[in-house]
């Protein structure tokens, strides 16, 4: 494997070798993700930014409290904000079964100020030998079970192999540092290590601090690197501009650059609009821009030559600034080639812009560019109100101690 391409200041090494497994929808990573919770004897870690009440979040809830029940050892990290919707109910269960939940950053009068810090995180660990991890959330709008054709359409990746025991102590460094507790037993069962005649194909980068800092440089350092591909997805596509930069240089070298971005059916219209104020400048440089039409697009990955990133990150000034993130990077050439072809069917379901019929858009959608982009441009000057570290640092001496399971 190309170890040169996992060069970045980040404390997990490259590992391998692996066993990945592509989950493309609802219908493919829930049932996966349940099954392995079901088969835990010893720990299940679960981190999830985006959850909600509902039939999907309650088959979750019944898993978590059967492990519980056997005597796994369950804990549940949610956000403050992305876990609004989790009823006190099925809080009140998971509790009562025995399952450790916590809560990151959670909202308050007392603590306006650091309402933008999220934990957009999005992982599951069995055991230390299996973990998930890509942009899917436990809502019913990702499961087809419950919304039919119209769930979002996310991935998950499936790890087995020696990267499930960073992703465990990525897990139990933002457990500790937000609740002040021990997670007794973490790496007696995880995976051994990576031995030097062992390829290396993978790799866990991001960290516990507020900022995906990490994810970011690691990617923008692979795009330069690259010398035929660039392929992005992801379902939120306002990018800085070192991304748009690195991005349009690419293209005019000649590299095969395209992103395949959300369509008309986005659960965030002004995300939407504000992204889409980039794409003249992007077609001008000769990238290829493709909009997903058949329904909500919320997955995060991106293929640069024969090398893969995919987790919870857009890319955007969110991830570089407020966001707690994590992503597992991948050189495996049989993923990496199964990915390229999920990619490309997503293509045959998306509208191509080009150059011409964009700049032929009508006046409302212009409109729409300017307002949003504007308010846009005045959440990023926020972001450089404040420094990172003041903030995570803020956000340590304002943590809340998990309540204790029974």
């Amino acid at each position: 494997m190309n170890r040169r391409l996992f060069r970045s200041r980040q404390p997990y090494p490259t590992r391998g070798p692996h066993a990945f497994r592509w989950l493309v929808d609802g219908g493919a990573f829930f049932p996966a993700m349940l099954q392995a919770i079901g088969r835990a004897r010893h720990r299940v870690l679960l981190e999830m930014y985006l959850a909600e009440s509902g039939p999907l979040f309650s088959r979750f809830a019944e898993a978590l409290s059967d492990a519980a029940r056997r005597g796994v050892q369950v804990h549940l990290l949610l956000d403050g904000f992305g876990g609004l919707g989790v009823s006190d109910a099925d809080r009140e269960r998971l509790l009562e079964a025995g399952v450790h939940l916590g809560t990151f950053n959670p909202l308050g009068w007392e603590r306006l100020r650091l309402s933008l810090f999220r934990d957009h995180r999005k992982l599951l660990a069995v055991d230390g030998q299996v973990a998930f991890v890509g942009g899917a959330g436990l809502t019913d709008a990702f499961d087809p079970r419950v919304t039919g054709t119209d769930a979002w359409h996310d991935v998950m990746l499936e790890i087995r192999g020696p990267c499930v025991q960073d992703w465990e102590a990525l897990f139990a460094d933002a457990w500790q540092r937000w609740h002040h507790q021990d997670m007794p037993g973490l790496g007696d069962l995880s995976c051994e290590g990576t031995q030097p005649s062992d390829p290396r194909d993978g790799r866990v980068v991001g960290h516990t601090d507020v900022g995906g800092q990490a994810v970011m440089r690691s990617v923008i350092a692979t795009m330069k690197r690259s010398r035929r591909r660039i392929w992005l997805t992801t379902g939120y596509f306002v990018p800085t501009r070192r991304l748009r930069r690195i991005l349009t240089k690419a293209a005019r070298r000649g590299m095969d650059v395209r992103l395949l971005l959300p369509g008309p059916k986005t659960d965030h219209p002004g995300v939407w609009h504000a992204g889409r104020r980039f794409y003249g400048r992007l077609l001008r440089s000769g990238v290829r821009i493709f909009e997903f039409q058949p329904r909500c697009l919320h997955a995060k990955y991106v293929i640069c030559d024969d090398w893969l990133t995919v987790g919870s990150s857009n890319l955007d000034h969110w991830t570089l600034r407020w966001n707690m993130e994590a992503n597992q990077e991948v050189t495996d050439p049989t993923l990496v080639g199964q990915v390229a072809d999920s990619f490309s069917r997503d293509l045959l379901q998306s509208q191509e812009w080009t150059l011409e019929r964009w700049q032929a858009r009508g006046l409302w959608a212009r409109l729409m560019e300017r307002l949003f982009g504007a308010l846009d441009g005045w959440l990023v000057e926020l972001g450089y109100l404040r420094d990172l570290r003041d903030a995570d640092r803020a956000l340590l001496r304002n943590r809340r101690p998990s309540p204790p399971a029974p």
